[in-house]
């Protein structure tokens, strides 16, 4: 009975940092899973947290619909095209040297942390974008008005290669998707995390019934997956609530150390192999 409190507990409080961000808590969940169940082989794992993975992006995406806060035209093109580069991700890992490219890319998200860290983006709104941008305008629960533009070729190209380096490293898209989209397609903080968190939710949906369809997800995970489930789907509601009352400028700093501990574990992980 301690280890399911203990699930319910992990999952609460992934739910709540993992919607915050938009990052999802897979970054954080896989660690703690290869650390309870060191007799599990990684696979199986795998499989377990994209399941909660969905849950809590599906919950939190439930909660930041109410707030009106999702851009569902630009969230479904880029599902669209996240999806084919997560399943070419898949597989290329046999074709690279990964340990050569975790060192190279833990250090990469490491410097990304850094800038995101110290910098203040400022968006492009529509009035002053190119005619080619697309342009969007979103008005929220509480009458917050968001208006931004963006390349929708750059959006779609870096889908993709979300998809594709999510699926090499076996981490969550979104601590890649927010800060591009925050950073290079001029998304408001807001509404990238909860854009972000609707992606996630059909991504990892798409990738959960495939790990259902090869075997890799068992009745034993089922079992593990609904104590977390319980866990994240409540700390969903209380994330996405608490973004509400966190500046844009926080929920990036909390993004860019949670992105700098990713960067260090990959790169530590991978020499001390």
């Amino acid at each position: 009975m301690l280890v399911e409190l203990s699930l319910v507990i992990i999952g609460f409080a992934i739910g709540t940092f993992g919607t915050l961000v938009g990052a999802g808590g897979g970054f954080v969940l896989m660690p703690v899973l290869l650390l309870m169940f060191p007799q599990q082989d990684p696979e199986t794992l795998t499989s377990i947290s994209l399941a909660v993975v969905f849950f809590n992006a599906a919950s939190g995406s439930l909660a930041y619909s109410r707030m009106k806060k999702i851009d569902y035209r630009s969230g479904l093109v880029f599902s669209l095209a996240a999806v084919p580069g997560a399943i070419a991700g898949s597989y290329s890992v046999k074709y690279i040297n990964r340990d050569i490219f975790n060192i190279i890319f833990g250090l990469i998200l490491v410097g990304v942390s850094v800038y995101l860290y110290f910098r203040n983006a400022r968006a492009v709104v529509s009035r002053s974008a190119p005619g080619h941008y697309a342009k969007r305008y979103i008005i929220d629960s509480e009458n917050n008005e968001y208006a931004y533009a963006f390349e929708h070729k750059t959006g779609i190209i870096i889908s993709v290669l979300v998809g594709f380096v999510s699926s090499l490293l076996g981490i969550g898209g979104g601590i890649i998707h927010v800060p591009a989209m925050v950073n290079m397609l001029n998304f408001p903080v807001h509404i990238a995390t909860a854009t972000s968190h609707f992606i996630l939710a059909i991504m990892a949906f798409a990738g959960t019934l495939t790990h259902i369809f090869d075997g890799s997800y068992t009745w034993d995970s089922a079992s593990k997956t609904l104590y977390l489930g319980i866990g994240v789907i409540a700390g969903a509601q209380l994330g996405a609530k608490l973004s509400k009352k966190m500046k844009a400028n926080f929920i990036i700093k909390a993004l860019a150390i949670a992105l700098c501990i990713v960067g260090v574990r990959i790169f530590l992980l991978t020499l001390m192999k």
